[in-house]
């Protein structure tokens, strides 16, 4: 799009005088309108020129202000005002306010009527913009070409780089060089000199300043690729006032426009191969959870899914935590386990030998099957997630399962890590990794209530439940060493220190009072738990 100052380089404008500073003169002008009508800002669009030969302001010139504020409010791109018929002259202050609120003045001589340089003008942007419509579609219709050949988004990149002439780089939602134009093969500054400057924000597209090898300020543009919308892609180009004619800003939004539908291809297809290691985790899963199952070569099955023999498998379950109330959005959930599933994917395998990732079934969780010991797995986690929160402010949390010998374990070591993921969820646990710890019959109480839990002490232990009297404090803790010694008697004895009658006494008194032989096994297995249920209240 052409500015008024590149207007008037040109040969057949050169009758045309910039009267006010040229730095305010960059503006771009879209079109061209004639008025002498006072209020004209009503009823134009932004970056216009407009011509006038301020007819109603000959007597009173100062009156023009007002013009002039109206005209720069509507980000018009300059006032050309015809001397010679009402104006014999510019008045100075008009000049110097339009210089003091920035706003370009161009002085149109009497030798030129309106009419002519209004058709001039209007014929000239037409036909530029006919030229750069018709270069955008060029290059629309040549980046389809190779959408539909299947290219490469490397290769995309390059060839729309050598187009224009000047380097571009793709950044990722990471912030991180997708794929860069071959102008940086040679530069002694890879492409991510330039990215660690830029502070992408909200807008779709936007022009910045940033340095170069001499710490010199250059411009820099850049265009979102949406194929996603809270983290979408950036095509960045550098230095794009140098782009050659008749390059434009709708031609770099075409190739954005096709790098969208590339990108959005390869998600789609990458998703499909995911969909498919789902599906076959949740069979692995529940077959191997299933009772009398025949054997089955897990390991042949899942060659195309990354599964390889080996001596330790262990999975971690891993999804990404919720920060704030933008989370609720089921769109933004979406794209942020998307993005923390892909994160893992690229970096966990740079670090860990054989590793595999699945998506969990209908959620938006994912997990890690590690198919070697690996020593430092806790520190590896920990890093990508700190590298992931740096750069998106995504945290990610895992729950880490216990290590087993065969591919036909894994559903032990899945149930683990979800367990330990869950236990850290609801236990708000501060740390973003949670080991699975094994546990006994007592873990199948803790989501009973007190109650509950009071009840079958007392039904089982009767006053040896909740004692207060010391005597049966005594007799409690002789029924609880005499079943923690497997009913060895002389072991009982020596424990607490008392003679082998005394022993014999007190379990003839404990059954009496329990009402049930103690002796029993399903009797002693309930006498074990009450006891270890109401033990902290009597501490």
């Amino acid at each position: 799009m052409k500015t008024l100052v590149d207007l008037l380089q040109i040969p057949r404008f050169s009758d045309l005088k910039l009267l006010t500073n040229p730095k305010y003169a960059e503006l771009p002008v879209e079109s061209i309108e004639i008025s002498e009508t006072p209020d004209i800002s009503f009823y134009i669009p932004e970056h216009i020129l407009l011509l006038t030969t301020a007819m109603i302001y000959q007597e009173d010139q100062t009156r023009m202000f007002a013009l002039i504020d109206s005209l720069k409010e509507k980000k018009a791109a300059g006032l050309g005002i015809k001397v010679g018929r009402f104006l014999d002259e510019i008045d100075p202050k008009v000049i110097q306010y339009a210089d003091s609120v920035h706003f370009p003045i161009v002085l149109v001589p009497t030798s030129i009527p309106l009419g002519r340089l209004l058709h001039q003008l209007l014929s000239f942007l037409w036909d530029k913009q006919t030229e750069q419509l018709s270069y955008a579609l060029d290059i629309q219709r040549r980046f389809s070409n190779l959408l539909v050949n299947d290219v490469s988004i490397a290769r995309f990149i390059a060839d729309f780089g050598r187009s224009i002439n000047t380097p571009v780089i793709l950044v990722d939602p990471y912030k991180q060089v997708y794929a860069a134009s071959k102008h940086f093969s040679k530069a002694s500054k890879p492409a991510e000199f330039y990215i660690d400057q830029l502070i992408f924000g909200q807008k779709k597209s936007e022009s910045v300043l940033i340095e170069d090898l001499d710490q010199k300020k250059f411009l820099v543009s850049y265009f979102s690729v949406e194929t996603n919308h809270y983290f979408p892609h950036s095509l960045v180009v550098l230095n794009p006032e140098k782009i050659p004619y008749p390059v434009s800003n709708f031609a770099l939004e075409q190739a954005s426009l096709v790098l969208s539908f590339m990108l959005y291809k390869n998600q789609k297809v990458q998703e499909s191969y995911d969909l498919l290691k789902t599906d076959f985790l949740t069979r692995m899963i529940e077959i191997q959870q299933a009772p009398n199952q025949h054997p089955r070569d897990w390991l042949d099955l899942g060659t195309t899914y990354g599964l390889v023999k080996a001596r330790h498998y262990r999975v971690v379950y891993a999804s990404c935590k919720q920060k704030n109330t933008s989370d609720s959005k089921i769109k933004y959930q979406e794209e942020v386990s998307q993005l923390g599933f892909k994160w893992l994917s690229s970096k966990l395998k740079h670090h860990i030998k054989d590793v595999s990732l699945f998506k969990v079934k209908n959620t938006q969780h994912c997990v890690a099957l590690i198919q070697h010991k690996q020593e430092n797995l806790e520190s590896i986690l920990q890093n990508i997630a700190d590298d992931l929160t740096k750069r998106l402010s995504i945290d990610l949390q895992f729950g880490v399962g216990n290590i087993y010998g065969t591919i036909d374990d894994v559903a032990k070591s899945y149930i683990e890590a979800k367990t330990a993921y869950e236990e850290m969820s609801s236990l708000s646990i501060t740390t973003s990794i949670y080991q699975y710890q094994q546990k006994g019959m007592r873990s199948l109480f803790e989501k009973i209530g007190p109650s509950d839990i009071a009840y079958f002490c007392e039904i089982t232990l009767k006053d040896l439940a909740y004692p207060k009297e010391a005597s049966s404090i005594e007799l409690r803790k002789t029924l609880k060493y005499y079943l923690d010694f497997n009913c060895e008697i002389a072991r009982t004895a020596k424990a607490l220190f008392v003679h082998r009658n005394t022993i014999k006494y007190r379990i003839d008194q404990c059954s009496n009072l329990i009402g049930k032989n103690i002796h029993d096994p399903s009797v002693s297995l309930d006498l074990r738990l009450a006891l270890d249920l109401s033990e902290e209240n009597n501490l």
